[in-house]
């Protein structure tokens, strides 16, 4: 295990040492657990929905999160695994630097970012958090830690690009390190309405391309969908200078997604922009009545963030209680749909019509990618990387008819099979309902079965299927 330890400003020389000995506590961990159980990490929180089975085998990895040291003049930065994104963004905007894709939750982890994916309004430029990573510590079901890299004389590369998408399959990343980017005090948000998913996505396609609308810069782009003929794509300029706009906040009584629709125009500070899907867990809040305004003045204001709300709905996962509530009142069963997909560009206006047609969840998020290295190859997630995609992301419930099973899938099934049909692909955070062959397929099960077999020999983590599908 190798890395870069040059002094950095700010930063004690003692670093590595700290962390070494925290990697090897952990290894002592994983040594002394039994050989016939399947182990997964002891988390407080989770940013997963979808059904795992009870492990009583826990890593714990609490002592990994922090951020080792920023180097400012390199534009990198040194961060534990199980660092969230809220701590990295504490530690890297005081350097006026950012990641170059910071998710939009505060309390997703970096390592599980890269393992598990994500996105945000800049992913249209700087691609998916994985591609921003330079290196990376990984403990492997072995037990070893190993240091990898992208670079063509690494052993270990083979690792390094299958890791994402595997979801602590194939290892747990300990240590990474990133790149990061320059990033001004203020957001200038233009919210530009389209009638239509067409006209919208002509749009989208000219901004991917140019990096522009109207002779001006686009540094984050995403899009918010009411209805089929109310739609906005919100464009955000980085700017120094905030000229005649006050800085909005949402962090308080105003909610976020709601402006969208009555402002032409606004100003977020560079913190506030990062996290502003957080405060409504972008509009989930709404099922938990924070967004009626009575209510409102009397939640805490700590607790107006997602994972306070995603504890609410963990409760509710464990006891039933709305679908028992439901049951009492004689309402229809509904079936959970919160999933992330992404399609072709050119085919997000079919896959709306299909969507408002057949499941009528409403807002849908829209955010377009890009691979940022076009020579790439990310086995578990691939795309065509010259391809612009559009990842769509609706979370709800949909009410069955008399007698449906809200276990059984029907509607997130019908959305797997359209979006394959589409050339797309389905993040796999959320419940999925793939059978295997086809499963291997999508999510490069050859190379997966190749590299597992190398680093974790001994199945010591569940198998990707067994855990992502199967609920493992």
């Amino acid at each position: 295990m190798t890395r870069d330890t040059s002094p950095q400003i700010g930063v004690p020389a003692t670093w590595p040492q700290a962390y070494d000995r925290r990697v090897a506590d952990l290894q002592r961990q994983l040594a002394a657990m039994p050989t016939n159980a399947p182990v997964r990490l002891a988390k407080s929180t989770s940013n997963l929905f979808r059904q795992r089975s009870s492990v009583s085998t826990g890593l714990d990895v609490s002592a990994f999160d922090g951020v080792l040291y920023i180097d400012p003049v390199n534009r990198t930065a040194q961060v534990q695994g199980m660092t969230t994104y809220e701590h990295l963004v504490d530690a890297t905007l005081p350097y006026g630097l950012t990641p170059l894709c910071v998710p939009q939750l505060k309390t997703i982890t970096l390592g599980g970012a890269v393992s598990g994916l994500g996105i945000e309004s800049a992913s249209f430029r700087s691609g998916l958090p994985h591609e921003s990573v330079l290196e990376m510590d990984i403990l492997t079901g072995a037990g070893n830690i190993i240091t990898a890299s992208g670079a063509a004389d690494d052993p270990h590369r083979d690792l390094f690009y299958a890791f994402p998408n595997s979801y602590g399959s194939l290892g747990y990343a300990l240590r990474l390190k990133i790149e990061l980017e320059p990033v001004q005090p203020y957001v200038r948000l233009r919210h530009i309405p389209f009638a239509s998913a067409e006209h919208m996505t002509t749009a989208l396609s000219t901004i991917t391309e140019t990096g522009a609308w109207d002779g001006e810069t686009v540094d984050y782009l995403d899009g918010t969908v009411f209805s089929p003929t109310e739609q906005y794509l919100t464009l955000g300029t980085m700017t120094a200078d905030p000229g005649k706009l006050t800085a909005s906040d949402y962090t308080g009584m105003n909610v976020y997604y709601r402006s969208i629709q009555t402002k032409a125009e606004d100003l977020l500070t560079i913190g506030d922009y990062l996290w502003r899907w957080d405060t409504d867990w972008f509009w989930c809040s709404r099922a938990f009545g924070t967004q009626r305004p009575w209510i409102r003045r009397l939640w805490p204001k700590s607790k107006l963030r997602s994972d306070a709300y995603w504890k609410i709905i963990a409760w509710d996962r464990r006891t039933q209680f709305s679908r028992r509530t439901d049951r009492l009142r004689r309402r229809p069963a509904r079936e959970q749909v919160v999933q992330d997909i992404e399609v072709p560009l050119a085919a997000l206006p079919e896959f709306l019509e299909f969507f408002h047609r057949d499941v009528g969840i409403e807002p849908i998020w829209v955010c377009p990618l890009r691979q940022r290295d076009t020579a790439a190859r990310w086995p578990l997630y691939e795309f065509d990387p010259h391809t612009t995609y559009v990842n769509v992301g609706f979370w709800s419930t949909v009410a069955l008819p008399a007698g449906g099973d809200p276990d059984a899938g029907v509607v997130n099934r019908g959305i797997e099979e359209f979006v394959t049909h589409l050339d797309g692909r389905k993040s796999l955070y959320s419940s999925s309902y793939y059978e295997r062959d086809e499963f291997n397929a999508i999510y490069g099960g050859e190379t997966y079965a190749r590299v597992k077999k190398t680093y974790d020999p001994g199945a010591k983590f569940l198998n990707l299927y067994d855990k992502v599908v199967r609920g493992g």
